[in-house]
């Protein structure tokens, strides 16, 4: 209760956000058409202006503060569900689907589903219908503003609605990310990708080794697992999820 509390004061700064432009019909039936979507009517209202405010409207708060918040709540609701969901998953196998769910193509679909980019309030003439990192960001933060409102329940029941969870069979391709990812340097005539070891920690019955991955034109990519196999699949996994994100595919580089 103590941590819901030192966190419940970061929306009552009202004299920072200065109205929000949400005195607007527009403004108003948007927000009110996006809390019902959320399945929530907020009791702070500053929280949900913020969780929309990119910091170039420069306005006072924005969402930074609470997309990182978000990001640790969604992670900790997706790994909660898949630990009941999937009970014969390894530690590995139940990283994979998180990832999945949590990687930012997948929020930008929630965020289009909801019809997020009308919302966001930006500098003047700048188009975030197709910006994948402030859409991706704002469904967070979003998460993190009901998550202050409400409670881990009602960020919860929004997440179990528009959040699909596959406990299926991982594909083999999920499975291997160091093979797709040494498939997509080969396809590419670039160099393989070279790993190494770069920490490791714990009593040797339960070690937590951390790995690092490098490809041609990235900056490397860090990740730790109980094994030298499950740190490595995991940084091949983070240096895709990268590559797809990256100008790298703009390029032709990464098909």
């Amino acid at each position: 209760m103590a941590l819901r509390h030192s966190l419940w004061t970061f929306g009552r700064q009202h004299h920072l956000i200065l109205e929000h432009d949400i005195d607007t019909s527009e403004a108003i039936e948007g927000l009110e058409r996006l809390e019902t979507t959320l399945g929530h009517t907020f009791k702070d209202r500053v929280l949900i202006q913020t969780a929309l405010t990119h910091a170039s409207a420069s306005v006072g708060l924005n969402y930074e503060r609470l997309e990182f918040l978000g990001d640790r709540v969604l992670g900790l609701i997706l790994a909660s569900e898949y630990f009941h969901r999937c009970p014969d998953d390894d530690e590995g196998q139940l990283s994979l689907r998180l990832h999945a769910l949590a990687k930012q193509s997948a929020l930008v679909e929630i965020a289009r589903e909801v019809d997020l980019a009308p919302l966001i309030k930006t500098q003047p003439g700048m188009d975030v219908s197709q910006n994948d990192s402030i859409l991706s960001d704002v469904v967070e933060s979003l998460i993190a503003a009901l998550y202050l409102d409400a409670g881990i329940q009602v960020a919860q029941a929004f997440i179990l609605r528009h959040w699909s969870f596959e406990t299926g069979p991982i594909s083999s391709r999920e499975k291997d990310a160091k093979s797709r990812l040494q498939e997509v340097m080969m396809e590419s005539g670039l160099n393989l990708p070279k790993y190494r070891l770069v920490d490791r920690s714990g009593p040797d019955h339960a070690p937590q080794m951390t790995y690092e991955v490098r490809v041609d034109g990235m900056p490397p990519v860090t990740a730790t697992g109980g094994n030298r196999k499950s740190a490595e699949q995991r940084a091949a996994s983070a240096m895709l999820e990268k590559l797809i994100a990256s100008p790298w595919q703009d390029n032709g580089k990464i098909g």
